[in-house]
């Protein structure tokens, strides 16, 4: 009867704190930018003819990518650093996105003329592929600094790059490769971003399995001391990283420190409670690629700036700021 109790004021306690007022509040900004990104662009809706049916060709497809893609990514970004005990690591500094790109590249060439679904399956496999290659490598090499592992992700991920510019190359598909990896919600339009609900199934998953990912993130003999099938799980975290980098990249392109940067700060500001930071990650994440691509959108306007630049630089000074701190708390 105690234990009963108890549990259920735990339940309590952790629905409290999953749902509370601050977390409405984020959730009215978030809905707030989303909104201004309905309504920022130089055509004019209100004054053209054909101005309602553009709303809903360009403006609602391109701000359901915003949320899609800034929640997947942030999430992905999470559970790596949970699955490699790194704070440092995402689909971006591990090399997962350059071999998406490869993966899609190869499809096309193998395929042409191949669809939206082919491109995709590809890009999957191939970041599958190389998001293994990562987590086996860092099994197998003890790294006595955690600073080494995103450094070796980005030498990969580099390698990677560089294969994929010599196949361009050879292959006159240069230009394609540039205009894949400069991450743009530009090209995201009504009939050509539909792929990316495949990620809300990944955001969903995620959710559910978040305790075992918490788990498995104190490592491999804990997890497997309490009875937890670790190399399952960790499977099935390579699985979700796979299909939500491969789908983001086909659509969107690359968006480089998003899964890096919204993890640390949830973390920095509410602590490590994997569950009820969720939401926040999901959030934070959406809310960011929403104002980097609003800042994108009215810089240099009428003109568009890629998204992956403005995160480009965010990240990285949220990147340099993160190693400063770590290595001032020793």
């Amino acid at each position: 009867m105690t234990t009963t109790t108890r549990e259920n004021h735990r339940r309590e306690r952790s629905k409290e704190k999953l749902f509370d007022w601050k977390l409405l509040l984020g959730i009215a900004v978030v809905a707030g930018l989303l909104a201004l990104s309905l309504f920022t662009g130089q055509y004019d809706i209100f004054g053209s003819d054909d101005g309602r049916e553009m709303f809903g060709i360009t403006r609602i497809p391109r701000t359901i990518a915003l949320v899609l893609a800034g929640a997947a990514m942030a999430m992905s970004g999470l559970v790596m650093q949970l699955l490699t005990q790194n704070r440092f690591v995402e689909p971006t500094t591990t090399g997962t996105t350059e071999w998406a790109g490869l993966g899609l590249m190869l499809t096309l060439i193998l395929v042409p003329g191949a669809g939206v679904g082919e491109r995709m399956v590809g890009a999957i496999v191939a970041a599958f592929l190389g998001t293994g290659i990562f987590f086996l490598f860092l099994r197998r090499v003890t790294l006595r600094s955690s600073l080494i592992v995103p450094i070796v992700g980005i030498m990969l991920g580099a390698v990677v790059s560089s294969v994929s510019t010599y196949i361009a190359l050879q292959t006159d598909m240069l230009q394609n490769l540039g205009v894949w990896f400069a991450g743009s919600f530009t090209s995201v339009l009504r009939g050509q971003y539909e792929a990316l609900w495949l990620v809300l199934i990944v955001v969903i998953a995620i959710f559910v399995v978040s305790d075992r990912f918490t788990v498995a993130g104190l490592g491999e003999d804990i997890a497997t001391n309490v009875g937890l099938n670790y190399n399952r799980v960790v499977l099935l975290g390579t699985g979700l990283i796979a299909v939500a980098t491969g789908v983001v990249t086909v659509v969107v392109g690359n968006l480089p420190f998003l899964g890096l940067i919204v993890p640390n700060i949830v973390s920095l500001l509410r602590g490590d409670d994997l569950r009820s930071n969720l939401p926040w990650v999901a959030l934070l994440g959406i809310g960011i690629v929403t104002v980097c691509d609003l800042v994108g959108r009215t810089i240099i306007a009428p003109f568009e700036v890629p998204v992956s630049l403005i995160l480009g630089i965010v990240g990285a000074v949220v990147f340099i700021a993160l190693l400063l701190r770590q290595r001032r708390n020793g």
